[in-house]
């Protein structure tokens, strides 16, 4: 008699993108402007630049399709940043040049990082020209410099949450706030850049579970939304985002992982999704403690808010001493 066994039935189901996350079949044309697009009104002389007037200087950094340069106005001296896009780059980062014009034509924050004017060549190279932040980014700072003390953290924070605020109450989500996306200038002036994976929520519903943005710093609805992302805010997945960049700031490494580790998709699937929340910093004081905690909740409706986070005495309280000194 011929023994049948159950055939076991696994749940290999993943969310599927949205229909906007899609990789199209042909690369798009450049969009045309809006009439008040902020590339053209950001000021009087920016408006007038052309790829002519400015002066090659450096590269400041490769990666995602393209190069950016430290340039100079030939007739003002001026330092700017180009990030150039090159015409034959995979449609995916095609796409994703796009979404970020469209956030940057909009976006008008001294938290976020300024766009002068957007360029198409001849070749196809789509090139951003933007404000130049002559420290870097917060990663570079931390690989140079070493951990940041909690009044700094403080201020970052302060600074990114202004950031998040801003674009939040104008239904754009980052989707992949981390320290190298945290540029920062002499003054330790911090401004959210990158919006190749940012998402502009035309209505307060709209999903936003999609895999995109670096995987180390997603939430845990982000990689588990059926377990974690019941009626979840969108936007709360940028605060856990932030509550991990300031933890390895303060630490000097990513903090779920031991120093060292490169963390891997399944291994930090595993940490985000299944282990407890990352733990408070050893020698934290109590209010950033119960920050982090605001931060790091795994379901994402007892997260905090940026507005009330903005307000949270671990914020207040350094913000006052530093005003005082």
């Amino acid at each position: 008699m011929a023994l049948v066994r159950d055939r076991r039935h696994l749940n290999l189901k993943l969310p599927l993108p949205d229909i906007s996350d899609r990789r199209p079949r042909f690369p798009l044309p450049l969009p045309p402007p809006p009439p008040t697009s902020h590339s053209t009104s950001s000021s009087s002389s920016s408006s007038a630049i052309t790829t002519a007037d400015l002066e090659k200087l450096q590269v400041l950094g490769h990666g995602n399709g393209g190069t950016v340069y430290q340039v100079r106005h030939k007739h003002t001296s001026a330092l700017y940043a180009l990030k150039v896009v090159h015409g034959d780059s995979d449609p995916t980062i095609r796409r994703q040049v796009f979404r970020e014009m469209e956030i940057l034509r909009r976006a008008d924050s001294p938290f976020v990082v300024q766009c002068h004017g957007i360029f198409e060549k001849p070749s196809g190279d789509i090139a951003f020209l933007m404000e130049y932040m002559d420290s870097g980014t917060l990663d570079t700072l931390l690989k140079t410099k070493g951990t940041f003390s909690e009044p700094s953290l403080a201020s970052i924070a302060t600074q990114v949450l202004s950031g998040l605020n801003y674009l939040h109450s104008h239904k754009i989500i980052h989707r992949d706030i981390k320290p190298s996306n945290l540029l920062v200038n002499h003054k330790m002036e911090v401004k959210i850049a990158d919006f190749g994976v940012s998402k502009i929520m035309c209505r307060t519903l709209d999903p936003c579970n999609s895999y995109v943005g670096t995987c180390a710093y997603m939430s845990p609805e982000r990689f588990d939304p059926d377990t974690y992302g019941g009626n979840y805010n969108g936007y709360a997945g940028d605060i856990w985002s932030l509550g991990l960049t300031l933890m390895e700031l303060y630490m000097g490494h990513f903090p779920l992982l031991p120093p060292g580790q490169r963390p891997d998709w399944a291994t930090l699937m595993c940490a985000i999704c299944f282990g407890e929340p990352p733990s408070s910093p050893e020698g934290a004081s109590d209010d950033f403690r119960s920050f982090l905690e605001c931060c790091l909740q795994k379901e994402s409706g007892k997260r905090w808010s940026t507005s009330q986070l903005l307000n949270h005495p671990f914020l207040s309280s350094n913000n006052l001493k530093s005003s005082n000194t």
